[in-house]
């Protein structure tokens, strides 16, 4: 899993819980897990992301990279 104190996490805004950030792009219900680069399965609480090469993200996370899928 990213770690959100990581320097590529906090240049992102990364909280591993949505409903957490501060952010002033962030808007309810944007997650990692309905962004088009979440690589996770639906169901899966953590997946793959392009944003972080080699680690995972939390479905529930999210960061300032966020772009709504579909």
């Amino acid at each position: 899993m990213v770690n959100p104190a990581s320097p590529e996490a906090t240049g992102l805004a990364y909280t591993a819980q949505a409903s957490t950030s501060k952010h002033e792009k962030y808007a309810p219900p944007a997650a990692c897990g309905n962004c088009v680069m979440y690589a996770g399965k639906p169901g899966d609480e953590a997946g793959p992301c392009p944003l972080f090469i080699g680690n995972r993200v939390a479905a529930a996370g999210w960061c300032s990279g966020y772009n709504k899928r579909g």
